[in-house]
C-alpha cells in the first residue's frame, strides 16, 4: 500500500491541474482496490451543493452534470458526520438517493470518506461495488489517506482559481469576501498586484493568455536567450570537462530546441495558458517521467531539466522585473509576502498587503505594522491566479478581504477610511504628552527599532526611549559580518539621537526564521535549535566584538542597556555576563568615560518564566518577548497559517506567565517590560498596565494609539478588567471583554474601522 500511496502522490503532484489529478485518482483507486466505481464530489463555491467532478464506473458524461444538495443522500451524510460510512448494501439505507444519470443503481456496496481541509468539508470520495460487501479496514484507511492528501491540493486549487468546474456560473465580476487573520490594523482600497517568487517554477500561478501570438513570441525569445546562455557556458568549459560530460551541453541545446521543448510549451499556450504556466507544466511532466525511471543516471537528469526550466523562466520574467507598471494604490498580494517583496514596491503607492500564508506574528505582519500598512495574513482562499488588477478592500482589523466590492461596499469603506484618518490625525496632539493614566500613573512607552530610518519616526511620536533595538538588522542587510567600527558607528547614531533617554540593545538574535545570507544555519527544527544566545555563546568572537562596539558607542552618553535574547538557564546568563564584563574591562582601558551598562534578560521561553526570580537576581531588568513566549507556551509556530488561529497572546496561560514574570522582577526590586507585539496592541496594553509592567516597547506606529488608551483608563479600571479577564478561559472572550471596554471609553476606532 505504501508504494501505491507514494506513486499516486507523485502522479497527483505532477498532474496538469486539479481536474487531471482527480481523474487520475479515481482511475488508480479503481485499479488498486479492484472496485468497479470510484467518484469524487466537491462542494460548490456557494457551499450548498456537491458536484460530481470525477468518476470511474459511472455513465459517460456524468462528471460536472450531477449536483446533490449538501444534506442529501449518503454523500450528504458522509459530509455531515465528517467520518467514513461503510455499507454492505447502500440501497437499504434510509438516506440512499438514486441519481438516474449516473447509472449507479447497479452498485450495492458503498464506502464514502470526507475530504476535509482545516476543519472544513470540501467534498466526498466514494468507492462502490456491484455485489454486497463490507470494505475492509485497509481499504477504508487507503481511502482516508488519499482523501487527506487531496484536501490540501483541492483547497489550494480553489484558492488559486484553478478549477472553474466547482464555481457557480456568474456573469461579470462578482464581489467576494475572503477571510484571513488580522495582520496590521487599518483599512485600504486599491488594485491587486500579485507577488510570486521569481525563477521558481512551483511558484508560477495559472493565468489566462491575453494575446496568444504575443505570448508565443515572448516564449520563443526566452528560449533563444536560454540557448545562447548554454552555448556560452559550453564554450567556457571546453577543454576543462571530459568529452562525455561536454556532450551534455549538446543535449541541453536539443531540449531547448523549438522542435522539442518549444513545441510542447507552445501547444499549451495555444490552449489558453500563459508562457510561464505552460513552461511549468511541461517541465514538471518531464521531471516526473525521469524521476520514475529505474536507471539512476537517467533519474539524475531530472535535476538538469529543472535547471533548464528555471533558466527559461528567468528570461520570461525579466521583462516584468525591468519595467513594472504599478498602479497608484497597490494592494500587494501573494502566497507568502517577504520583506524583500515589500522593498520592491514604491512605498508611496503601497496601501495594503494580503498574504495567503503566515499569521499575525509573521515577520511580514510585524514589518507591515511598523510601516502602518493594513494587512491580512493567512488568507488561504486567495484566488492568486486571476486576482491581478482587481479592486480589493483590505480590512486589517477583522482579517477580511473583499474582491471586486460592490459600489455600496466601496462607499462604506471609503467613509470608514475618512473617519480612520480623522481619528489618527487627532492623535498627533498627544505626541508631546506622556502616557499617564487619569489617576496619575505614568507608564513610559518606548519604541522597537532596527534601522537608522526608524529614528525620526520614533522621535516624532514622542517615544521615551528605545526598548528594543534589533541589532541583527545591520547584520542581515550585509554580505558579511559588520566590523567593530561599523557596528560602533551604527550604535552611536542611535544612542546620540535618543540621549539621554535609554536605548536597550538586544545582542545578535539570529536563527529560527531570521537567517544571515553569509552564515547559513540548516536545522530540522530551527525554532528549537541554534539561535539567539546559544549561537553567540558558541561564537564568543562575534559576541565580544558586538559588545565592545556597543560600549564604545556609549562613551559620554551612558544611556545604553544590553539585553540577552533566548536565554533558557541561569548558567547561560552568567556566561554572557562574564563576556560582557571582559569586553567592558578591555574598552574601559581605552576610554575611562564608558560606564557599565544595565544588563537584562529576555523572557521568551517557559523555563525562563519559571526561573524569572532567579534571573531578576542576576540581572538589572527583565523584558518579555511576547511573540516568542506565546509561540513556545502554546506550541504554535507563529509563521504557520494552519495553526495561526491558535496563536493568541491573550491566552490565559500567557497572561498567567506575564503576571509571574512581573511579580518575580518586582520581588527583587527590578523593573520589567514587554517589548513584543503585545505591547503595541491597544487591548492588551490595558492588561499590561494593570499587571504593573514598568515600560512597554512597540513599533512607532502603535505608540499614539497605546498612549491614548493609557490616558483614558485609570489604573483601578485596568486592574478591574484584569481581574475579570483572569476569570475567563477563552482568549476570544478576553479580547471581547477588552474591545467592549474600549468601545465604552470611546476608543473603539483603535480596534475596528471608523471612529
Amino acid at each position: 500500500m505504501l508504494n501505491f500511496l507514494r506513486k499516486i502522490t507523485q502522479e497527483v503532484n505532477a498532474a496538469q491541474g486539479l481536474p487531471d489529478a482527480l481523474n487520475l485518482v479515481v482511475e488508480r483507486i479503481c485499479e488498486f482496490m479492484n472496485v468497479e466505481a470510484v467518484s469524487i464530489y466537491l462542494l460548490d463555491e456557494a457551499g450548498k451543493n456537491f458536484l460530481l467532478i470525477a468518476s470511474k464506473g459511472f455513465k459517460p458524461g456524468s462528471d460536472g452534470k450531477i449536483s446533490i444538495k449538501k444534506e442529501q443522500g449518503l454523500i450528504g451524510l458522509v459530509a455531515q458526520r465528517e467520518e467514513p460510512i461503510n455499507l454492505e448494501e447502500a440501497q437499504a439505507h434510509e438516506k440512499y438517493v438514486y441519481f438516474k444519470k449516473t447509472g449507479e443503481e447497479i452498485y450495492k456496496a458503498f464506502l464514502g470518506v470526507p475530504i476535509i481541509h482545516q476543519r472544513k468539508v470540501l467534498g466526498v470520495m466514494v468507492a462502490q461495488q456491484r455485489e454486497k460487501r463490507k470494505f475492509d479496514e485497509n481499504e477504508e484507511s487507503l481511502m482516508l489517506t488519499v482523501s487527506a492528501q487531496l484536501a490540501g491540493l483541492i483547497a489550494h486549487a480553489k484558492a488559486q482559481g484553478g478549477f472553474e468546474g466547482i464555481k457557480r456560473a456568474v456573469k461579470g465580476k462578482q464581489s467576494k469576501q475572503i477571510k484571513g487573520i488580522p495582520g496590521a490594523p487599518g483599512v485600504a482600497i486599491g488594485e491587486a498586484v500579485p507577488s510570486y517568487a521569481l525563477a521558481d517554477l512551483d511558484a508560477v500561478p495559472n493565468r489566462e493568455v491575453e494575446d496568444t501570438e504575443k505570448e508565443i513570441e515572448i516564449f520563443n525569445d526566452a528560449l533563444s536567450l536560454a540557448r545562447d546562455e548554454i552555448k556560452v557556458l559550453s564554450k567556457r568549459l571546453q577543454g576543462s570537462l571530459p568529452e562525455e560530460e561536454q556532450a551534455l551541453f549538446d543535449a541541453y541545446l536539443k531540449i531547448l530546441d523549438n522542435e522539442s521543448l518549444g513545441v510542447e510549451v507552445i501547444t499549451l499556450i495555444k490552449q489558453g495558458n500563459w508562457a510561464q504556466g505552460a513552461l511549468r507544466d511541461v517541465i514538471k511532466q518531464h521531471v516526473r517521467h525521469y524521476e520514475e525511471m529505474d536507471d539512476e543516471y537517467l533519474r539524475e537528469r531530472a535535476a538538469d531539466l529543472r535547471d533548464l526550466g528555471r533558466r527559461v523562466l528567468t528570461y520570461l520574467q525579466a521583462e516584468e522585473q525591468a519595467t513594472p507598471d504599478y498602479p497608484d494604490q497597490i494592494i500587494l498580494v501573494g502566497s507568502e509576502i517577504t520583506a524583500a517583496k515589500l522593498a520592491e514596491i514604491p512605498r508611496e503607492k503601497l496601501v495594503g498587503i494580503v498574504s495567503a500564508r503566515g499569521s499575525s506574528n509573521s515577520h511580514a505582519a510585524i514589518l507591515a505594522r511598523s510601516m502602518g500598512i493594513p494587512t491580512v495574513m493567512g488568507a488561504v482562499d486567495l484566488p492568486l491566479a486571476n486576482i491581478k488588477g482587481q479592486q480589493l478592500i483590505v480590512d486589517g482589523y477583522h482579517g477580511k478581504v473583499y474582491i471586486s466590492p460592490s459600489a455600496t461596499l466601496h462607499r462604506e469603506f471609503q467613509r470608514l477610511m475618512r473617519e480612520e484618518k480623522e481619528l489618527y490625525d487627532g492623535l498627533e496632539a498627544l505626541q508631546t504628552e506622556q502616557a499617564v493614566t487619569p489617576d496619575g500613573h505614568h507608564l513610559p512607552l518606548l519604541v522597537n527599532a532596527g534601522l537608522a530610518a526608524d529614528i525620526p519616526s520614533s522621535l516624532d511620536v514622542g517615544a521615551e526611549g528605545v526598548g528594543l533595538y534589533r541589532t541583527e538588522v545591520p547584520f542581515m542587510i550585509r554580505d558579511r559580518f559588520p566590523s567593530e567600527k561599523e557596528q560602533q558607528q551604527i550604535y552611536r547614531q542611535l544612542l546620540e539621537a535618543f540621549s539621554p533617554r535609554p536605548v536597550i540593545m538586544r545582542t545578535l538574535d539570529v536563527g529560527g526564521d531570521k537567517a544571515l545570507p553569509y552564515f547559513s544555519i540548516k536545522e530540522e527544527n530551527p525554532f528549537l535549535g541554534w539561535r539567539g544566545l546559544r549561537l553567540t555563546l558558541d561564537h564568543p568572537e562575534i559576541f565580544l566584538v558586538q559588545i565592545r562596539a556597543m560600549l564604545l558607542a556609549s562613551s559620554g552618553l551612558n544611556n545604553l542597556g544590553i539585553m540577552i535574547p533566548m536565554v533558557t538557564s541561569i548558567s547561560e546568563m552568567l556566561e554572557a555576563k562574564k563576556l560582557i564584563q571582559q569586553a567592558y574591562e578591555e574598552v574601559s582601558e581605552e576610554d575611562p568615560q564608558i560606564e557599565q551598562p544595565k544588563i537584562g534578560a529576555m523572557i521568551e521561553v517557559p523555563s525562563a518564566v519559571y526561573q524569572a526570580e532567579d534571573f531578576a537576581v542576576e540581572c538589572d531588568f527583565l523584558s518579555v518577548g511576547s511573540n516568542d513566549l506565546t509561540q513556545y507556551l502554546l506550541a504554535v509556530d507563529r509563521n504557520n497559517s494552519r495553526v495561526a488561529n491558535i496563536y493568541d497572546s491573550l491566552h490565559p496561560a500567557v497572561l498567567q506567565a506575564l503576571i509571574q514574570v512581573v511579580s518575580s522582577a518586582h520581588a527583587q526590586g527590578k523593573q520589567a517590560s514587554v517589548c513584543g507585539e503585545m505591547a503595541g496592541d491597544p487591548a492588551s496594553a490595558i492588561l499590561l498596565l494593570a499587571m504593573g509592567y514598568n515600560t512597554l516597547s512597540m513599533n512607532a506606529t502603535s505608540l499614539a494609539s497605546v498612549k491614548w488608551v493609557i490616558r483614558s483608563f485609570t489604573l483601578k479600571q485596568a486592574q478591574d478588567l484584569l481581574a475579570k479577564a483572569l476569570l475567563l478561559k477563552d482568549p476570544n472572550a478576553i479580547r471581547d471583554l477588552l474591545n467592549h471596554a474600549l468601545e465604552e471609553a470611546g476608543l473603539g476606532g483603535l480596534v475596528r474601522a471608523g471612529k
